[in-house]
């Protein structure tokens, strides 16, 4: 099923307007998720609405239709009678925890290798899990071409940005923001913020997500080595 979808990470806490203070909720309670799935409605349609008017949107196919006037404002009213979804977790309990739930999801393609059974007559075996079920692991078989749009339906538009970063994590003021959120904190609590412990690239992988990259992964035992290539440098020998 196409399932369009976006997740969030929302920080415990956050700069006061002057920047004199970092203020941290009162209870470990963000928002209602029915309020703030009707919040979501309310904007993604409003912005919806506003691109169809600027002539931003293209309807094409099965969809066609929508560039009637009428038939595209029954779809937005239709949209707005419809519950949305909002699911909202608790505060990841430590760093360790939050690198492993965004590398779930950001770095990693639609389907493993691994979960790919055979590959024969036109036909793709893999695995999946069925969480409806108690996460049984089922195998399922599709035609090559239908596995193959669906694993596109994962492949972003081109320009789309994958990761946004907003407020105190914004790109342009994120190191500045974390040293001051640490400095206003420290005033606030006495304590002392950590210095963070310099490791190589394999000792903070193995650290935040508890795999060692370097371990062969076919027999579990052997450690696999960097190996420095020396690229030839071309001649013009015209």
């Amino acid at each position: 099923m196409y399932h369009p979808h976006i997740h969030c990470i929302i920080p415990g806490g956050g700069l006061a307007p002057n920047f004199n203070r970092f203020i941290q909720p009162k209870k470990k309670f963000f928002i209602h998720v029915k309020v703030l799935a009707k919040k979501f409605r309310g904007k993604f349609l409003y912005y919806l609405k506003k691109m169809n008017k600027n002539n931003e949107l293209q309807f094409t196919g099965n969809i066609k239709y929508l560039q009637n006037a009428d038939k595209f404002q029954e779809l937005i009213d239709s949209l707005y009678t419809i519950p949305w979804n909002v699911y909202s977790k608790p505060v990841f309990k430590n760093p360790n925890q939050t690198m492993k739930y965004l590398g779930n999801y950001t770095h990693r393609v639609a389907i493993s290798n691994h979960r790919i059974v055979t590959v024969e007559n036109d036909k793709v075996t893999f695995k999946w899990k069925d969480y409806k079920n108690g996460s049984k692991q089922k195998l399922m078989t599709l035609d090559v071409f239908e596995f193959i749009r669906r694993f596109l339906l994962h492949v972003l538009p081109f320009k789309f940005v994958k990761i946004r970063h907003y407020g105190i994590l914004s790109n342009r003021n994120r190191l500045k923001s974390i040293q001051l959120c640490k400095k206003l904190i420290t005033l606030r609590t006495g304590k002392i913020h950590p210095k963070i412990e310099l490791l190589s690239s394999y000792q903070l992988i193995e650290k935040m997500i508890e795999i060692d990259i370097r371990l062969c992964p076919h027999c579990k035992k052997g450690n696999m080595l960097p190996k420095q290539y020396q690229y030839l440098s071309l001649v013009d020998s015209s």
